[in-house]
C-alpha cells in the first residue's frame, strides 16, 4: 500500500511516517503545498494523509479539492488542530474522506486509514472510470471525451481501460503486450506504436489536454500533465 503524507511538522510527520512503515505501508513524505499537490496530483496513492494547515499559498484544503477536480478519487484523511464542527465539516465538503483531529494516537490513525481503505476496496469495481473529460463505462464499453461519444474497437477501448486504471503511471511494452494482448513474450512486431497512435488520434485530436503520452525509452502514460 502506497501512503502520501502531507505534513509540515516534522515530529509529527516522523511519528506517523515511522508508523505506517512498521505497518506494512510504502511511505512518500511532502513538508509543503506546492509539493504535496504535484504528488497527489501526479502519482498513485492508495491514501493520502493530509495536513489541514501548511506553510505557503497551498494548504490542505486547497490540495483536497484539486484532486477531487482532477478526478481522484484516492482516500483523504485531513489532519488538523482545528477542531470546531465548521471546521470538520468544510474539510469534509471540500472532499476530505474523513477528519482527525490533532493531538491523536497512532492507533486510532490507523484504524481510519483501514476503514478508508475498506471503503474504497469496496468501490474499485465500479462502472465508470475517468481521467479529466475522458470517461469510460465499462458496462457498455463505451468512450466518451467532453460528452463526445469515441469509436474504439475492442482491443481500443482494452488498451484505453488499461492506461486509464494506471493513470499517472508508466506503462511498459511489456505490460500491455502481457495485459491487452495476452502475450508473454515480444513478438517484435510495431503492433503497440500503431495501437497507441491510433488511440491518441481518437482520444486527444481536437481535444485538451492531451492525455496520452510517450514516455522515451520507458512506455506510455495516460495523465494530465506531461
Amino acid at each position: 500500500m502506497r501512503c502520501l503524507v502531507i505534513e509540515d511538522e516534522a515530529d509529527t510527520a516522523r511519528y506517523i511516517c515511522n508508523g505506517l512503515i512498521e505497518a506494512g505501508f510504502s511511505v512518500n513524505w511532502c513538508r509543503d503545498g506546492v509539493d504535496g499537490l504535484r504528488m497527489a496530483a501526479d502519482e498513485i496513492w492508495d491514501v493520502v494523509v493530509l495536513d489541514r494547515l501548511l506553510p505557503g499559498n497551498i494548504d490542505g484544503l486547497s490540495i483536497v479539492q484539486k484532486m477531487r477536480d482532477l478526478r481522484k478519487s484516492t482516500p483523504v484523511l485531513i489532519l488538523s488542530a482545528l477542531a470546531s464542527l465548521d471546521e470538520r465539516v468544510r474539510g469534509l465538503r471540500s472532499g476530505g474522506d474523513d477528519y482527525l483531529t490533532k493531538p491523536f494516537a497512532f492507533s486510532e490513525l490507523m484504524a481510519r486509514i483501514q476503514a478508508l481503505l475498506r471503503r474504497s476496496a469496496m468501490h474499485q469495481d465500479a462502472s465508470e472510470l475517468w481521467i479529466a473529460d475522458l470517461k469510460l463505462d465499462l458496462r457498455r464499453r463505451r468512450a466518451e471525451r467532453a460528452a463526445k461519444v469515441i469509436a474504439l474497437q475492442p482491443r481500443e477501448f482494452r488498451l484505453l481501460e488499461y492506461l486509464v486504471r494506471h493513470q499517472g503511471q508508466v506503462v511498459t511494452r511489456t505490460m500491455l503486450l502481457e495485459a491487452v494482448w495476452e502475450y508473454h513474450f515480444d513478438p517484435q512486431t510495431n503492433v503497440i506504436d500503431v495501437q497507441i497512435s491510433r488511440l491518441r488520434q481518437k482520444i486527444d485530436k481536437g481535444f485538451s489536454p492531451p492525455l496520452l503520452h510517450t514516455v522515451r525509452g520507458a512506455g506510455y502514460m495516460i495523465s494530465v500533465h506531461d
